[in-house]
């Protein structure tokens, strides 16, 4: 190793160094002199600042301190920052994690993956459906007035108010909350020569629903008269009760009584007998 006080060289290398701010490389070039020995005779002299680089991974350091902080894991934090487990662990180690952070990330990213392995599946599922739809669909033709009658008299016995041997009542009262269904036996009404003019109409609604709104949507969806719409049915509210008819759709069930309606009634009641008939059942137990 060499004296740098004893060495002639080691002003002027330090010179060099101090002054002019050359780097080794320079004063080597100036100088002569070879790499060790100008190392040596540079012992103690800081180097200047043009020379010093910033650590390439400071930034990621800093990044990998602050993902950490809010509650990503290690193999996380390795993926975001682009470096090795083992260092993006050394760099976090000693730092502390907010618990629910944590948990709410892990809970987000469990969630991401599920969801990621099911999309392909649902849009497989939801493709499928689609088709299967537009096949039925294609099945169903034009309807006429026999199709509307065979399918309005089931509907309404699937639906609709019977008489039955304690409670004799001859009336025809369909109530649901499906406007498709409604409006299937609507027109089963009036190929029965029954218009929309002729029947009572009636929403039965919870109390904290918007009874009024609800009427209104009724009448423009199925084209009612709002003048035969009678005061709304209100369903008192049970707390305990979980509720998941809430919000702006809710609008109830819409109840149709058709006046006068003994034969219609009875009319219904033959034709699900003879149904019941062809499908080789006993019958519906009608008029029993």
């Amino acid at each position: 190793m060499t004296d740098p006080e004893a060495d002639p060289m080691a002003a002027e290398v330090r010179r060099l160094r101090a002054v002019d701010g050359l780097s080794v490389r320079e004063i080597r070039a100036r100088t002569g002199l070879g790499r060790n020995r100008v190392y040596d005779l540079l012992r103690g002299v800081p180097p200047p600042a043009w020379t010093r680089r910033p650590n390439a991974k400071d930034e990621l350091r800093a990044r990998a301190v602050e993902l950490r902080a809010r509650g990503c894991s290690v193999p996380e934090i390795a993926a975001r920052t682009g470096v090795a487990k083992s260092t993006a662990y050394q760099w976090v180690r000693d730092v502390p994690v907010d618990d629910d952070a944590a948990r709410s990330r892990r809970t987000a990213h469990a969630k991401a993956m599920t969801e990621a392995r099911w999309t392909a599946h649902r849009a497989e599922r939801d493709a499928a459906r689609a088709r299967r739809h537009a096949e039925a669909a294609a099945v169903v033709g034009p309807l006429d007035d026999r199709d509307l009658l065979l399918l309005g008299a089931a509907v309404y016995w699937c639906e609709g108010a019977k008489s039955k041997p304690w409670r004799r009542d001859d009336h025809v009262q369909f109530i649901n909350s499906d406007a498709g269904l409604l409006a299937l036996f609507l027109r089963f009404l009036e190929t029965c020569g029954v218009d929309r003019s002729v029947p009572t109409y009636r929403v039965s609604i919870h109390e904290t629903a918007d009874a009024a709104a609800a009427t209104s949507w009724w009448a423009q969806r199925l084209a009612l008269p709002p003048d035969r719409f009678r005061r709304p049915t209100l369903k008192r509210h049970n707390p305990v009760t979980v509720r998941r008819n809430t919000g702006a759709d809710y609008r109830g069930c819409l109840v149709i009584n058709v006046p006068r309606s003994r034969e219609l009634y009875w009319r219904i009641e033959g034709m699900i007998a003879e149904l019941f008939q062809k499908a080789g059942g006993a019958g519906p137990g009608v008029g029993s």
